[in-house]
């Protein structure tokens, strides 16, 4: 059965298993009274994939992933998956996937596409999807980055979180720049939604012919303070910046490091075990596959198992895209990190 097949018919069967709890068990079952994981205030009720937020966006689904689809888009651009099938190399499967995505939104011909050359300025034009992760990588608090965090609101039903500043409601006016910048990145573009549809179906498509044997990734993610991520569990933050993390706390989950894997450095616990916080993310966030790249972008590091289909899009993904970074654009929800120290 082919690669794809079998994680659709993975998704089938473990859907039914997935609860919507705040501690997931080994079996998936939700224990009595408990609550979703995913606040409702970070949450739409309504998405475009086959899973709602509630579900996507909790603790559950990052232990048990399942396949995300967003609605119709891998039936619709069947033709491409049939093209790339045969070809085994990913550098090429990559040159013609940039191919299709210029012939079929025309990209190199938006007259073609109903754009009057006279009414767009030439940097509009130039508004599509390569655009927009390019952008990212340079500032993800602008208006491509409020594009991006819109495209997942409105595909996954996970609420931004913070966009140049907190979008909690306590600040109108971050909130009213973030609507601004997304409105401003969309407007006159070519079905510019539709590209970074199709571009997450082909990550996907990419992750699964790359890493068939895995769900998850071991990403990093640097920050400077914890203060800035919200935190779900329970416990205090007396005591240091990275409050409850300076104390070890069993994840509900374990995963072992590969023979040869490199550790996680010294935690600020000051023991050998992590500390485990339940983070809510952002939207969309970038991590590295790096630790020591991490680094460089804070003194404390989060390290998370990333499920493959929480990949929207990583550098050495298509040609042309900076690799040094080794960033991957993560989509978010709840997850269990471990805080260590550099």
């Amino acid at each position: 059965m082919p690669q794809s097949q079998q994680l659709a018919s993975g998704q089938a069967d473990a859907q039914p298993s997935i609860a919507l709890d705040s501690d997931p068990s080994p079996q998936g079952i939700s224990p009595p009274n408990s609550r979703p994981s995913l606040p409702a205030n970070a949450r739409l009720p309504i998405n475009r994939c086959n899973l709602p937020a509630v579900i996507l966006g909790g603790l559950t689904y990052q232990t048990h992933p399942v396949a995300l689809e967003i609605d119709g888009i891998r039936a619709f651009h069947q033709d491409l998956f049939r093209l790339l099938s045969p070809i085994d190399n990913a550098h090429e499967r990559a040159e013609r996937f940039v191919d299709y995505m210029a012939a079929h939104f025309c990209l190199d011909d938006l007259e073609a596409a109903g754009l009057a050359k006279e009414r767009v300025k030439k940097y509009r034009r130039n508004a599509n999807y390569l655009r927009m992760v390019r952008g990212w990588s340079f500032d993800a608090d602008g208006r491509e980055g409020a594009v991006l965090k819109h495209w997942v609101e409105t595909r996954f039903g996970l609420l931004a979180r913070y966009h140049a500043g907190p979008l909690d409601g306590a600040d109108p006016d971050a909130y009213h720049l973030y609507l601004a910048q997304g409105a401003k990145g969309l407007y006159a573009t070519n079905a510019l939604e539709a590209q970074l549809d199709l571009l997450y179906t082909y990550c996907q498509y990419e992750l699964i012919r790359q890493h068939p044997e895995e769900t998850h990734l071991t990403l990093y993610r640097g920050i400077n303070r914890i203060g800035e991520h919200e935190l779900l569990d329970d416990k205090s933050d007396a005591g240091t910046s990275l409050g409850a993390a300076s104390a070890a706390q069993t994840p509900a989950w374990e995963v072992r490091p590969k023979a040869g894997q490199e550790g996680s450095g010294r935690f600020c616990s000051g023991s050998a075990t992590a500390g485990w916080r339940r983070v809510l993310l952002n939207n969309l966030s970038s991590f590295t596959s790096n630790r020591e790249r991490a680094c460089e972008f804070g003194d404390y590091i989060l390290e998370a198992q990333v499920p493959l289909p929480k990949v929207f899009f990583y550098n050495s993904l298509l040609p042309g895209m900076l690799k040094g970074e080794d960033e991957w654009v993560v989509i978010g929800g709840v997850y269990e990190v471990a805080i260590s120290c550099l």
